[in-house]
This record gives structure tokens, sequence and C-alpha cells, in this order.
């Protein structure tokens, strides 16, 4: 029997965060909420989007929508490297909602984006286990975690199924090119 080790072969000098690739979270009906949600999910003008998920928040919504909203704003701050600021919208989100794996992924990455690697790992798999539209993301997330934590192998493997689920995805495939596998013999 063979033993696979896996290596970095470059250290991990900086976290880069794939944050116009977040998974949004879907609201009922139109208006202001779906603007925001619209732009979260496509990462149109960060900036100038926040004032409408602020004014979408000013009106009366369903808590469900509300916790969207909160979620689909935390995004927006995150793609403009706000990690302090969408996590306060994480966790409002969450507090009104505990059920959005969306908001968990998220949250997971403006924990990483803290430097809070453990946190952000529970988050991330607490996301996943809940369910979320971009699993890909979610194991990108959970691979710089697990990396920054030193677990190297589990990194290797989140960034391998990153890849495997949305080959066209760039941000796993590039950190897999730092990874050297080599085999060694079972003792």
């Amino acid at each position: 029997m063979k033993n696979l080790g896996v290596f970095a072969i470059a250290a991990l000098s900086a976290l880069a965060l794939s944050t116009a690739s977040q998974a949004a979270e879907t609201v009922i009906g139109g208006g202001l909420a779906q603007d925001c949600y619209e732009a979260a999910e496509h990462s149109n003008a960060p900036g100038p989007s926040i004032e409408i998920c602020n004014k979408a928040l000013e009106s009366i919504m369903l808590q469900r929508d509300r916790a969207a909203t909160l979620i689909n704003r935390g995004i927006l701050k995150l793609a403009l490297k706000d990690g302090t600021g969408s996590l306060a919208d994480f966790d409002r989100g969450l507090s009104l909602n505990s059920g959005m794996g969306e908001g968990f992924v998220n949250r997971g990455a403006s924990l990483i984006m803290l430097h809070r690697y453990s946190e952000a790992l529970t988050d991330i798999n607490k996301g996943m286990s809940l369910g979320t539209k971009k699993v890909w993301i979610a194991y990108y997330d959970r691979g710089m975690a697990n990396e920054a934590l030193g677990n190297i192998q589990a990194a290797y493997q989140d960034y391998k199924q990153a890849t495997i689920i949305d080959p066209y995805f760039e941000e796993p495939a590039n950190e897999l090119k730092r990874f050297h596998v080599v085999t060694k013999p079972a003792t």
C-alpha cells in the first residue's frame, strides 16, 4: 500500500478571496431587495449597490427577506474587502434566519479575511451541511482555511473537489499548481 503525501510548494503568502463568486441569497418579490440580490449575485458595482441594499433594509419586508438582504449586503462588503462590515451583516442576517447555508459560507469567507481560520472552517462546514448553491466556492474557501491552519492534505482535497465540481473556476486550479503530490512507500 502506498501513502500519498501532499505538499504545498509555495508558502501561503496571502489568502486571495474569491469575492466575485460568492453565492447570494434569493429574496421573494421584487423592488430594492431584488436589486440588492442581483448586485450581490453578479458583483455589480459593490460600492453603489450597498446603498441599494441600505434603502431596501429601510422598507418593510418579511424577516426571511430582511435576513437575505443583510447577507447580500455582506457579500457586497466582502467584495470591497470589508471583513468587519461583512461579518456584522452576516451575523445580523443569520440571527434572523439561521438556516441559510449561503450565510454561513459567506461568514466563513469574512472570517478568512480576518485571519480567524478555525472559526471560518466551522462556519463553512455548517453552511455546506445546510446546503449552498455554489458548493465549489465553499470547497475553495474551506481549502484556504485548511491551508492557513496547516492542514495541507485537506486543503489540497478541497481545492481539487472545487475544480471537479466546476472545472472553469480558476482560483482553486491556480492554488493546485502550488502543490506537489508524492507517493511514499508504506512503512
